[in-house]
């Protein structure tokens, strides 16, 4: 045990450690927004349970089966642009026009959604579009400056 040393090495040693960065430089790619993701699926899962929370299950089967796949949507592209940044970055407008969509969806696919419903779906979209925006304009930056 007493050959044992605790001190932290530098890997700049390593025989592969221009590969490691230039990988890691690949695959992170700059990006901005990797603390975005989570507040993406998050807003996903929300917009998923949101008929269970303000209790709209019984009144609006429509706009519950809505929210739940939207919700769903949105957590699995969050789920993608963590998994597969370069590849998933592209799809930030489309979180832009589902934000968009949850928000005119309340009138269209719901029945005479009460307050409480619109303010909700309202949040949930706003909050969608803003962060789909982020993505965007970071994926927009991270590809004019290769």
């Amino acid at each position: 045990m007493s050959n044992v040393s605790h001190a932290r090495s530098d890997i700049s040693g390593h025989p592969d450690a221009s590969e490691m960065r230039a990988r890691y430089d690949r695959v992170m790619g700059g990006r901005d927004v990797a603390l975005v993701d989570a507040p993406v699926f998050l807003v996903g899962l929300y917009c998923a349970v949101s008929p269970w929370v303000l209790h709209f299950t019984a009144n609006q089967p429509a706009l519950v089966t809505h929210n739940l796949v939207m919700g769903i949507a949105i957590a699995v592209l969050a789920l993608g642009f963590t998994a597969m940044p370069e590849r998933m970055y592209g799809l930030s407008w489309a979180i832009c026009a589902m934000g968009a969509w949850i928000i005119v969806s309340t009138w269209i696919v719901g029945n005479s959604p009460d307050i409480g419903i619109v303010i909700n779906n309202i949040i949930v979209g706003g909050l969608t579009i803003l962060l789909g925006m982020v993505c965007a304009g970071a994926a927009a930056k991270t590809r004019s400056t290769t």
